[in-house]
């Protein structure tokens, strides 16, 4: 093979790079398969975001043959690249030290390259040449991870102080909550204990049932807040596994048909035509159970045929809709916006009227139980006619790390 003249050397190894970018680029996603602990779609879930490290690739290869000392950090269009990527890489949950690792592993794979193409073209660079052009690909990489690193641990930042805001606010409305029943319990108790006033059999009974009551809903309370005090937690790690979605069903069926059976409602399921999900089974079955419960809770007694259905079927090839719905009391148009807010109840004033209780957790549970999931959930409902929620979840849900 004819020598090339090392003269232009920067010159043949910018070019080089850049012709093979889309090489380089797909060299370096496999690598990052290994290391990231996502399925492989999601390493770069979209065709924008695939064509992103092409084109940071020909940005260093441009800085090789022209390196300017700010040409790189004063490109927009690259950086704003480079951040998209500390973006995608922050929902993830992947941790700086991965950042810092796809880095390291672009440049080795740019050096390997720079040195097979030096040798298969029989350059013959000096050694001051060839440090020149490692130095300038060396600058150019780290100004690119610099600005993905710090888009990453802005938005990091950021999560932590969401969270501990969640935290002082869900501290705030736990001891609200816990407030009530907990009064409730020291007076009935105080009563009980009391020599000043003589009780009669009829009032004893009246406060044990109090006692009783506020202990039962203390207890849900209780359960309800550790339920949704783990699920909020932003770095909380999903458990994945194939769930038959017909069979995920029928277990939350047979948990509430004591329930179900004493209030003559009938629970039908279709989503036997639904192939396995991919998918957080202990957040999804939640989903079911506070929806199936509520709507038993909410039945109509005035209908005499009263049922729930949950039914699915696959709306793409990435994503499965799930509908729960019921012919029960409904709900108003102007409550319906605030049904996910922690606490609110629809249907407060007829707890005495259909003997229910409740914390107004249920459907907040739910709400954060399919942002965890990567879906969404939205309800329709009338008075008098029932409620149909929809919700809507990946087939594979992204399986994310925490650091």
């Amino acid at each position: 093979m004819a020598i090339v003249s090392a003269e232009n050397y920067a010159d043949v190894v910018s070019q080089r790079v850049s012709a093979e970018r889309s090489v380089l680029a797909a060299r370096w996603l496999n690598r990052l398969n290994e290391l990231l602990l996502v399925e492989p779609d999601a390493v770069f879930p979209s065709d924008q975001l695939l064509d992103h490290i092409p084109t940071l690739i020909a940005e260093i290869a441009a800085y090789v043959k022209a390196p300017a000392d700010e040409e790189i950090a004063t490109n927009a269009a690259v950086i704003d690249k480079a951040r998209e990527l500390g973006s995608l890489r922050h929902e993830q949950r992947a941790s700086v030290h991965q950042l810092l690792r796809e880095y390291e592993i672009l440049g080795e794979l740019l050096e390997g390259f720079v040195i097979d193409e030096t040798e298969r073209l029989a350059l013959h660079p000096t050694p001051a040449e060839c440090l020149e052009v490692l130095r300038r690909m060396t600058r150019a990489t780290r100004t690119l991870m610099r600005t993905t690193v710090d888009t990453f641990v802005s938005q990091y930042t950021t999560t932590i102080q969401e969270r501990n805001e969640r935290i002082k606010n869900f501290n705030r409305m736990a001891s609200h909550e816990l407030r009530t029943p907990i009064g409730t319990l020291l007076f009935a108790s105080a009563m009980l204990n009391t020599d000043v006033i003589q009780l009669d059999s009829v009032r004893v009974a009246r406060i044990v049932s109090t006692i009783s009551s506020s202990a039962e809903r203390l207890s849900r309370l209780v359960t309800n807040l550790e339920r949704l005090s783990r699920l909020t937690d932003p770095l909380d790690m999903p458990s994945q596994q194939e769930v038959d979605l017909q069979a995920l069903a029928a277990e939350v069926v047979r948990q509430v048909d004591e329930m179900a059976t004493a209030r003559d409602v009938v629970i039908r399921i279709n989503a036997a035509e639904v192939p396995p999900l991919l998918i957080d089974s202990a957040r999804l079955e939640l989903v079911l159970l506070n929806l199936v419960s509520n709507a038993i809770k909410y039945c109509d007694p005035s209908k005499p045929d009263r049922f729930i259905e949950v039914a699915a079927s696959l709306t793409s090839t990435e994503m499965c809709a799930i509908i729960v719905r019921d012919n029960g009391l409904g709900i108003a148009e102007q409550d319906q916006t605030a049904i996910f807010d922690r606490f609110f109840r629809a249907h407060s004033h007829l707890d005495h009227a259909l003997g229910v209780t409740g914390t107004g957790l249920g459907l907040a549970i739910v709400a954060e139980c399919v942002r965890e999931l990567d879906g969404s959930i939205r309800c329709e409902s009338s008075l008098g006619s029932g409620t149909t929620f929809l919700i809507s979840v990946p087939r594979r849900s992204r399986l994310v790390s925490a650091d």
